[in-house]
């Protein structure tokens, strides 16, 4: 019995490339590449040659266009959808509801960053976001209430202790930026200076109760100079721009001047301590603190950090600094002094005569049955006074007494150290 199949083999189908290559010839890859329906109009050979050249491209660009990319369909919201408690419109019910979780921190930073002016942000409450997290603004500083003047605050500098870059309130700072602003030739070179006029004083025989009356009859009027100028702004823009050079933005608005807590070192040191005390303590701070400062900022970040904005960096070059200053002190310049005639006795003595003895009761519990045995003099003893004013100086330089001015603190903290340890061990 034989079968037949009901259903003919269907032929094979003629598969056509989606889009020509380019190595087709125009005219069959686009113009015969459909056939023409019957009934549509011929075109002309001009018509098809304007038309080739405005679909001429490049090859590579024809080759990496994507091919056969759908266009995006639109969808349309049904009409009689409504919002299911207020009654408005779908537009008028999407713009109304609030933003969803998801989106809160994206709309809080997009209306921080609408908010926040160029400078910084406008109020402190611009700072943080809504997710509980800082936002960039917070690092600006934050500006201060008209009423309370120009300047960022006392707060704002004890945090930064000096600006890195200028902030406008001086304007000599920003012309000289690496001169006066970072590097502060100018200040430190007055700084300095006060060492060596100490020194002129002293040998041209000057005491120290010649100069502490002068140093007072200063320290009053500067001070009353610094109140009013805080409260009356064309003199402070006066003092600005005169003094601009030897100050620090902190210094413009919000701080006294550094001259004020200088002098009141120097007049303490100089009523209260020996003669050479006195004039030791005015050279450690005069030279050992802009060294300091200038050395941590070079090296410190390569040493440890002792405390906020002091190095071990710092504080080594402070000591090495004040240890060669006392030598110089005591072996060049007081005898050259002394030599010339400059007193040094009674009540404008020295502390330290070329000797240091252990007091009685160390003597008895290390055993030393005579003086001798306990005592140095020469080149040892001014060895161990120039090692204990190096000590004394890196420490008040390092050490912060409830954020009061290191102009104050090194002079008051060399002078109490130096004059103990010569009253224990100065013989």
């Amino acid at each position: 019995m034989s079968t037949t199949n009901p259903l003919p083999v269907p032929p094979t189908p003629r598969v056509i490339s989606p889009s020509p290559t380019p190595s087709e010839p125009p005219n069959s890859a686009r113009d015969g590449y459909f056939p023409q329906p019957p009934g549509a109009p011929q075109r002309s050979p001009v018509e098809r040659r304007e038309e080739r050249a405005s679909h001429e491209e490049d090859a590579d660009l024809i080759r990496a266009r994507p091919r056969n990319r759908p266009t995006p369909l639109k969808r349309k919201q049904p009409p009689n959808r409504q919002a299911p408690t207020t009654g408005l419109s779908p537009q008028k019910a999407k713009t109304a509801l609030p933003p969803t979780p998801t989106d809160a921190p994206a709309t809080a930073r997009r209306r921080d960053a609408q908010n926040t002016p160029p400078g910084g942000p406008s109020d402190n409450s611009s700072s943080s976001n809504p997710n509980g997290l800082l936002s960039p603004a917070s690092a600006y500083p934050q500006p201060p209430p008209a009423s309370s003047g120009p300047g960022y605050g006392s707060a704002y500098w004890r945090a930064l202790s000096r600006s890195p870059s200028p902030l406008g309130l001086i304007p000599i700072h920003a012309s000289w930026r690496h001169f006066i602003h970072r590097h502060e030739i100018p200040r430190k070179t007055l700084h300095c200076s006060i060492g060596f006029l100490a020194l002129t004083l002293y040998a041209h025989n000057h005491q120290p109760s010649d100069i502490h009356p002068t140093l007072l009859h200063l320290l009053l009027p500067i001070s009353l100079v610094e109140i009013i100028r805080f409260r009356w702004p064309a003199l402070n823009n006066l003092y600005i721009t005169l003094l601009g050079p030897l100050m620090r933005e902190s210094e413009a608005h919000d701080r006294v001047n550094s001259t004020i807590p200088y002098l009141a070192g120097l007049y303490l040191t100089l009523r209260l301590c020996r003669k050479d005390i006195a004039l030791l303590t005015i050279l450690l701070l005069s030279w050992c603190d802009p060294c300091a400062s200038t050395f941590g900022r070079l090296y410190g970040h390569h040493t440890p950090r002792l405390r906020r904005n002091k190095s071990l960096a710092g504080s080594l070059a402070a000591f090495l600094v004040g240890a060669a200053a006392a030598a110089l002190f005591y072996a060049v310049v007081a005898p050259r002094a002394h030599a010339a005639g400059v007193a040094s006795e009674g009540g404008n003595g020295f502390a330290f005569r070329g000797r240091l003895t252990l007091p009685a009761p160390l003597r008895r519990g290390l055993g030393c049955s005579s003086a001798q045995q306990s005592t140095l003099t020469g080149a040892p003893a001014l060895a161990v006074v120039s090692v204990v004013a190096g000590l004394a100086a890196s420490a008040s330089e390092a050490v912060d007494l409830w954020g009061l001015d290191d102009n104050l603190t090194i002079p008051v903290l060399c002078g109490l150290e130096l004059g103990g340890f010569l009253w224990a061990f100065g013989g």
